[in-house]
């Protein structure tokens, strides 16, 4: 099949569409001249008629005065002739061309006796197409006869013929003129594709950094735009997939170095306990290590199973009307022992009547985290568990006194596979960079939010927002 430039597609059309345009209205427009000076050529000569005829109104006329008429008419090619009641010509001018046999048919002469006009613009009855008026003579409402107008339409012809030919040169020249500006239209309008399709090309190459200028609203504006918007989107995509990529790299590294160290305890312990080279007294205190460090990986595999079942939505939560300070209090009981490790102090700012609306098992879960990520970045510190009521809702704040998150940090600690320097140490409660995924998970599915205000060297606080039912507002 062959293939058609589109920029030929478009002149074809458009060169088409103007030629049937052209046809079509200079094919109107000569019919509406030729009608137009057939009618005004018939109007004129029934006019002439109905003079000439008038003359004979008042009863006898001298034939001098129709002389006068015969020269006025001659000088526009124009004869006539008068005939009596009986059809027989009364007056005929010097030099009329066409004989009077038969001028009028019957049915014509008919006409005229009932004192109707006959008016043809186009007759070949005599030697040369003519138009012909007849206009009937009444004197004293009797019939006497009729003059009849005959007029060469070959002027008429030639009129018509001139305007034509003006038509088709206005027609060529407004053909060439709009030819040239359909060129130029079609060459811009196809710049603007072909711009569009190398940078799709380049788009398919992996370049979104492409943009296209557009500063016009057309459609092909809007495409313009639209794959701009498209572009733009496939790179935040593109970099989204690269960033988390990354961050999973970081994350299974992160996570192989954190099973790494018990995995070596646990195998340096147990090949000691097999060759016998662990003293008897020392016994209990490897067993002892061994469970701790079988708890930690416990722990490592639980926060990344639990984090799936919450991002995938897997869980249900049972919401519940529960005080606030309770909850404190359990959370402040689970985690003494850790915060008094690190020197810090853990205190409780909340009155009695203040009610969470949440799932109690998952917002025990919620604070421990935010809790632990607080102790564990606090020395010799305070860490206050604050709540109070709301507009339509409980607000809890966890602040500390530790060394705070850098604001680089901020935006990104609540990523799955982010871990910022600061928590590259490992510590005995050591964070995987996921324990603040599953905090804001949590939150959002009890439709909170969760926020972070921190200052390094000053301390970070926690904040987070919980609504309450419609009973409790």
């Amino acid at each position: 099949m062959m293939k058609i430039k589109y920029l030929y597609q478009l002149l074809l059309s458009h060169i088409s569409i103007l030629i049937l345009a052209f046809v079509i209205i200079i094919s109107l427009f000569s019919h509406f001249v030729k009608e137009f000076a057939y009618q005004n050529k018939v109007e004129e000569l029934t006019s002439y008629a109905v003079q000439i005829a008038n003359e004979f109104q008042a009863g006898q006329v001298d034939m001098r005065r129709l002389y006068p008429y015969q020269d006025m008419l001659s000088t526009r090619k124009t004869q006539f002739i008068i005939f009596n009641e009986e059809q027989q010509p009364y007056f005929l001018p010097e030099g009329f061309h066409h004989p009077p046999r038969e001028q009028l048919k019957k049915s014509e002469w008919n006409k005229l006796k009932k004192g109707q006009t006959v008016m043809i613009r186009a007759d070949g009855r005599f030697d040369d197409e003519v138009s012909l008026v007849a206009q009937p003579i009444f004197v004293q409402n009797e019939f006497k006869g009729a003059v009849l107008l005959i007029s060469p339409i070959s002027g008429v012809e030639q009129m018509v013929n001139q305007v034509n030919l003006y038509m088709f040169y206005a027609v060529i020249s407004t053909l060439v003129i709009t030819i040239l500006v359909s060129w130029l239209l079609s060459k811009f309008h196809v710049k603007r594709i072909q711009k569009l399709r190398e940078a799709t090309d380049k788009v398919a190459s992996g370049d979104y950094d492409i943009h296209l200028e557009n500063s016009y609203g057309d459609e092909i504006g809007v495409l313009a735009s639209d794959f701009n918007i498209m572009a733009k989107k496939l790179k935040q995509s593109r970099d989204e997939i690269e960033r988390l990529e990354k961050r999973r790299r970081q994350f299974i590294a992160d996570v192989s170095h954190e099973l790494k160290t018990p995995l070596t305890t646990i195998n340096g312990l147990v090949e000691g306990l097999n060759s016998h080279t662990i003293p008897e007294d020392k016994k209990d205190k490897c067993f002892s290590l061994i469970s701790e460090e079988t708890k930690r990986m416990l722990r490592l595999v639980k926060e990344n199973l639990d984090y799936e079942k919450i991002r995938s939505q897997q869980i249900t939560l049972n919401k519940l009307d529960v005080p606030l300070i309770e909850v404190f209090e359990i959370v402040k009981e689970h985690l003494q022992q850790q915060a008094e490790e690190k020197q810090n102090k853990l205190m409780i700012q909340v009155e009695d009547h203040v009610i969470v609306h949440a799932d109690y098992d998952r917002f025990i879960q919620i604070l421990v985290n935010i809790t632990k990520n607080s102790i564990q970045f606090t020395q010799n510190g305070d860490i206050w568990l604050r709540g109070m009521e709301g507009y339509k809702e409980t607000i809890i704040e966890i602040e500390d006194t530790g060394i705070g998150i850098p604001k680089e940090d901020i935006e990104h600690i609540w990523e799955r596979f982010y871990k910022a320097d600061i928590s590259r140490t490992n510590t005995a409660y050591g964070e995987y960079g996921l324990g603040l995924s599953i905090v804001k998970q949590l939150v959002e599915m009890h439709q909170g939010t969760v926020e972070i205000q921190s200052e390094e060297g000053k301390g970070t606080k926690f904040i987070i927002r919980l609504p309450l039912t419609a009973k409790q507002q």
